[in-house]
């Protein structure tokens, strides 16, 4: 099992990669990155500070940070006043920002259907399914691992 659970983990790794570097060709199709694509999705939701979209993003604010503000050149954001935090503007999508979301987002939709078309109905839901399981396992596991009682002494 633990051959087949590596091969496993070769195997997300091999499609996590293909599947970044089409989400850069259709972010590109644009003039923007799979960066700059992921976060103008989470601020569709709503402004929110860059700490905020980096926890979302669970990257490091630093890189977030360098990323907003590429946005906020090309008028696809904007830094507006935050009033819980002086120091920690909310970071907000323009209407410019929106429209290229829009465009980037139904570029991917058209993707995700034919990469899906000859796929039996249920098993991506199916492979979903084990890879939200494995990736809770996995969380759990790190959470065990770096509680104080499996500290060395």
């Amino acid at each position: 099992m633990s051959d087949e659970m590596a091969l496993l983990v070769a195997d997300v790794f091999e499609a996590a990669g293909a599947l970044r570097r089409s989400g850069e060709a259709i972010a590109a199709t644009m003039g923007q990155t799979q960066a700059r694509w992921q976060l103008l999705s989470v601020l569709s939701d709503g402004p929110r500070t860059v700490a905020q979209a980096a926890r979302r993003l669970g990257i490091a604010r630093q890189g977030v940070q360098r990323v907003a503000n590429d946005l906020v050149g090309e008028d696809l954001a904007t830094f507006q006043p935050n009033p819980d935090h002086r120091n920690s503007p909310l970071l907000e999508l323009t209407p410019d920002g929106r429209h290229v979301l829009r465009e980037i987002t139904t570029r991917a939709t058209e993707s995700h259907r034919a990469l899906a078309a000859d796929f039996p109905p249920g098993e991506i839901a199916a492979t979903r399914d084990l890879l939200r399981r494995l990736t809770h396992r996995v969380r759990q596991q790190q959470e065990r691992s770096s509680s104080p009682s499996h500290e060395a002494p």
